[in-house]
């Protein structure tokens, strides 16, 4: 058994909190900042990358675990997904734009 205190999760309520903020900033500079097109989306992507690590660090618990080597492999492999995703998302865009 653990020595688990159960108190209220500040860290969890912080990063949302901050994840809101980061979605209405990226809602912000898409609807009402006047940028061009091409600075909107490194704004948006830049927004999103910084959230991922926020989110990685206050909700999955990145830094609670004892086995590094298996975290740097599921970091590696996340990132490698994420970066398919967001690429794959772009080039199909470019089409339809």
């Amino acid at each position: 058994m653990g020595n688990h205190h159960e108190t209220f999760p500040w860290k969890h309520v912080i990063g949302f909190i901050l994840s809101l903020v980061l979605t209405f900033v990226a809602l912000w500079v898409a609807l009402s900042s006047g940028l061009a097109t091409k600075a909107i989306l490194v704004v948006i992507v830049t927004l999103a990358i910084v959230q991922a690590v926020l989110q990685l660090f206050m909700f999955m618990h990145v830094t609670e675990s004892d086995s590094g080597k298996i975290q740097t492999i599921n970091m590696a492999y996340s990132f490698f997904i994420a970066i398919v995703v967001v690429a794959g998302s772009i080039w199909t865009m470019a089409f339809v734009l």
